[in-house]
């Protein structure tokens, strides 16, 4: 079961997810207000968006145990929904994770990221309703980046930088017609307020990430994948977490950045294949079957 980063849909595991699906079930979704979901209620903190992914697992039919993996903002969604209902979670796989540590009380940088990322979604919301975001995103589908840059800062009153756009897909890297559908994911109303209150709220998904872990230990596989981009503090933050499980692994994806879904795609890929095989082999035998399970 996929989950995407801070900003991203389901189309940001669109190199990922096909390969998984030839070895197992492969399951992504988006979040309320992003992609094809409606809108949910506010705000949009990591424990309320883990009870809804919980709730549609059940609803869709989706049978456990389940290997969840989540991505920059989506491994706090999936480490309260593997410490709520840990008989339903076999394993996680962690690609570049947020790690609540970073956000439980942010310091005055940290601040700033978060008032300033609200702010620009408030300004992306109003662009939205206004018809504007649909231009922008015309412009940069037709390779016009640098006019659509030079409209967002004027939009947004100059506060959007490059670092600020890291928190979308990169949406050349994606397959043409999932940058089709991205474009116009981007021009909603409801993206901007969903993204803007995950930001607004980060440090309560932080807070609810370390009480939902108190309750219980972290017993199944978890492999945790950081950038080669990686600080090195957070990569000390990932290798702690995979160590609090006992059959824990970290690794460093081989090449780009942040987005390793779409830079490393392989890497995730083999890291999920693996956790399936190994716990397949390990449910064989166990029950001592004649063959292993499919």
């Amino acid at each position: 079961m996929f989950d995407a980063a801070l900003g991203a849909s389901s189309l940001s595991w669109s190199l990922v997810q096909p390969s998984v699906a030839r070895r197992t079930r492969a399951c992504a979704y988006d979040r309320a207000g992003f992609g094809s979901s409606d809108a949910g209620p506010m705000p949009r903190t990591a424990g309320i968006i883990a009870g809804e992914l919980g709730a549609l697992l059940r609803g869709a039919g989706v049978v456990p145990p389940y290997v969840l993996v989540g991505h920059s903002f989506g491994a706090l969604v999936v480490r309260i929904l593997a410490a709520r209902c840990p008989q339903d979670v076999s394993g996680m796989v962690l690609v570049d994770p947020a790690d609540p540590e970073e956000w439980l009380e942010p310091g005055a940088r940290e601040q700033a990221q978060i008032d300033r990322g609200v702010r620009l979604c408030r300004y992306g919301v109003h662009a939205a309703r206004a018809g504007i975001a649909r231009f922008v995103a015309a412009l940069a589908g037709v390779g016009a980046l640098a006019p659509a840059r030079a409209l967002v800062s004027l939009v947004s009153r100059g506060g959007l930088s490059r670092v600020d756009e890291e928190i979308l897909a990169p949406i050349w890297k994606l397959p043409p017609e999932s940058r089709r559908a991205l474009r116009r994911f981007w021009t909603q109303p409801k993206f901007f307020a969903a993204l803007g209150s995950q930001i607004e709220h980060v440090c309560t998904s932080a807070r609810e990430v370390r009480d939902a872990e108190r309750a219980t230990a972290i017993a199944v596989p978890v492999t945790v994948i950081s950038s080669p981009a990686a600080s090195a503090r957070r990569r000390q933050l990932h290798d702690a977490f995979a160590r609090r499980s006992p059959r824990g692994r970290h690794l460093v994806a081989s090449h780009g950045g942040h987005w390793i879904p779409l830079d490393d795609p392989a890497t995730v890929i083999e890291a999920v294949v693996d956790m399936v095989e190994v716990l397949r082999r390990n449910s064989y035998h166990s029950a001592g079957e004649e063959g292993p399970p499919r």
